[in-house]
Parts: structure tokens; sequence; C-alpha cells
């Protein structure tokens, strides 16, 4: 059964960076595609960022690119995601996911067909 655990996030200001990190237990966790979402209030959950099963190949939203990026280390169970020049816009809860999913298909609207989330972390940026 695999896990996720998400950590990282608090109340930062707007212009700085933040890493958000995701621990992700259980033996086949590496067969997963991983990736990031987030849910702002009263908004849907919106996809981020997705990262193939190896880390080799990545792929972002539109609305990502250029100021997130996603990482994962399977020696160490972890995948993060970095976050730069923070904007108030980005205060949401961010949610880590895995999935048999190609990475390449995840959507905002195709996020019912992953199989396993996190509880979330918030993030709270302020100017």
């Amino acid at each position: 059964q695999v896990q996720l655990v998400e950590s990282g996030g608090g109340f930062v200001q707007a212009g700085a960076s933040l890493n958000l990190s995701c621990l992700i237990s259980g033996r086949t966790f590496s067969r997963y595609s991983l990736g990031w979402f987030r849910q702002a209030g009263g908004q849907e959950r919106e996809f981020l960022a997705a990262v193939s099963w190896d880390g080799d190949d990545t792929y972002y939203s539109d609305s990502a690119k250029g100021r997130l990026t996603i990482s994962r280390d399977n020696a160490k169970n972890t995948m993060t995601l970095l976050i730069n020049s923070l904007k108030l816009g980005d205060t949401a809860v961010y949610y880590c996911a895995a999935g048999h999913l190609d990475g390449r298909m995840w959507s905002t609207s195709n996020r019912g067909l992953l199989e396993i989330w996190g509880q979330g972390t918030l993030v709270t940026v302020s100017s």
C-alpha cells in the first residue's frame, strides 16, 4: 500500500521560493507516476505537475510552466515541488498524488483516475 505525506507548507512572503516535499512509502511506489495538485478555497483541485516513474520525464500545466519544478528521487522515497516567485494566488492546499496514469495524461479533469492522494500541506502567501 503506497502512502503519501506532504510537508514544507507554511506562511511565506510573495516573491520568495518554497520547496514542498512528498514522502512516499510502500514497496511498489517506484512504479507510479507522481505529481502535484493544489486547491484554493472554493475552487476545484488543479493539476500542476507530474513526473514519470523513473524521474526522466516531467509534465506541467500551462500555469505552472517556468515557475514550478518537479522532481523525484526514488532512492530517497521523495518527490519535491519547487515554487519560485510566489504570488498571492499561490495560496492553496498542495497535494501530492500517485497513479498508474501516464504523466502526460495528468490533468485537472483526469484527477479522478489517480489512485493515491496525500492529506495536503497548506501554503499561505502574504504580501
